[in-house]
């Protein structure tokens, strides 16, 4: 019983993301029949189970089965199993690895637990599974979800976008340079390409004038001792404790009585201000857990101070490094409020000032949608290159060594 149950929740919830899935990717609306997945999930749950008593091989004979089945299902839905009016092949791809798809789902629902004679917990075990399984499944696809509206926004032509916006389907046989036509666009006639040079050099630059500082203020608080150390290091993201709209307009009038506004240093000066209290509060934290040993020795071996910063701190902190850097970027690289109110020369405008000029009634919305990928995609790669450092910088900071 328990072996149907979960093989009939697995196919549902398969076959009902793939529907979705293939209905965001198609002009017409995907449709299946409620008593066919009743009947094949049910299937499937005891075929898993059976073959997971009876036998060693379970997950690949149970794969095979789902084959069958998928195959089954095509020629009784005449090969339109999510009931488009043509034989597409990507529905077929879909009619065929739905099932062994949801035998490996089942399968792994099913894994190290006792089908005949059950074990005190397994119950709990097997409903976190199916709820975890559920709830990653949900949250990847809200969170893809609108990436991909503004990719498909992005890739359609003026007239495909007026006559139906809430189509997410993206036609391929327009070609690649009709396809990407909003892009070169977006380059080109908006000067994007120059918004991304001078968004890369700020966020950058901005990088640089932080670190510096942040690693030098960071060790003197946690390695050396002077009147107001406590202090200082107690009030480091003093800051924020005042609200950025607060801060503009008297910055506003600073910066244009020295000449400062609508200049890429003077957004450069407002960046370091924002990011090194952040970035000396995240270097401290990591600083705290080094062994002090390691340092000593390499003064008694003749170092000085910077010395031993250089070719023993620094190194030892690359993760650490690596997360402050990687925030410092994004703050920068999104940053929109100071570039907006201190950027008036289109020359020097960031990708995020630079986004307004897309944002009017005149401008086709796709357009508009390609900057959006623009400015998403170099933070998103960036973001999964350097993830393994992002996560260890976070958490070595909360243990003491």
């Amino acid at each position: 019983m328990v072996m149907c149950i979960v093989g009939l929740f697995s196919t549902i919830v398969v076959i009902y993301i793939l529907a979705f899935l293939i209905s965001i990717l198609s002009p017409t609306e995907a449709r299946v029949s409620i008593g066919a997945v009743f009947l094949a999930g049910v299937f499937i749950g005891f075929s898993v189970g059976f073959l997971k008593i009876y036998s060693h091989n379970s997950l690949l004979i149970g794969i095979v089965t789902g084959f069958s089945v998928g195959l089954i299902w095509l020629v009784v839905y005449n090969f339109r199993p999510f009931g488009f009016p043509e034989p597409e092949s990507r529905n077929i791809i879909a009619g065929i690895i739905t099932f062994p798809l949801s035998c490996l789902v089942t399968w792994k629902a099913l894994k190290d637990i006792n089908i005949l004679r059950p074990e005190r917990g397994h119950g709990e075990l097997l409903f976190i599974r199916i709820l975890r399984g559920f709830g990653m499944v949900f949250f990847v696809l809200i969170v893809l979800f609108p990436f991909y509206f503004m990719l498909s926004s992005s890739l359609k032509s003026r007239a495909e976008y007026l006559q139906d916006p809430t189509n997410l389907s993206i036609s391929i046989a327009r070609g690649l340079n009709q396809l990407f036509v909003g892009y070169t666009e977006v380059l080109n006639r908006f000067h994007f390409a120059r918004y991304i040079f001078n968004s890369t050099f700020v966020a950058i630059a901005t990088v640089v004038l932080t670190l510096i500082p942040a690693i030098l203020g960071a060790y003197a608080v946690t390695r050396l001792y002077f009147p107001g150390r406590k202090l200082l290091s107690s009030s480091i993201l003093l800051i924020y404790m005042f609200p950025t709209i607060v801060l503009v307009i008297p910055l506003y009038s600073v910066f244009s009585q020295l000449g400062l506004r609508d200049t890429l240093p003077g957004l450069l000066i407002v960046y370091a201000a924002m990011t090194i209290p952040v970035a000396l509060y995240m270097l401290r934290s990591y600083f705290q857990t080094l062994p002090r040993d390691i340092e000593e020795q390499g003064l008694i071996d003749g170092c000085n101070r910077g010395e031993v910063i250089w070719r023993i701190t620094l190194p030892l902190s690359g993760p650490a490094l690596a997360t402050v850097a990687l925030y410092v970027f994004m703050i920068a690289w999104n940053e929109f409020l100071f570039a907006f109110m201190f950027l008036d020369t289109p020359e020097i405008f960031t990708l995020s000032r630079g986004m307004v000029t897309l944002n009017s009634q005149e401008v086709p919305r796709q357009y508009l949608m390609a900057g959006a990928v623009i400015i998403t995609v170099p933070i998103m790669v960036l973001f999964f290159w350097f993830e393994k450092y992002l996560v260890s910088g976070l958490t070595s900071g909360g243990v003491k060594g």
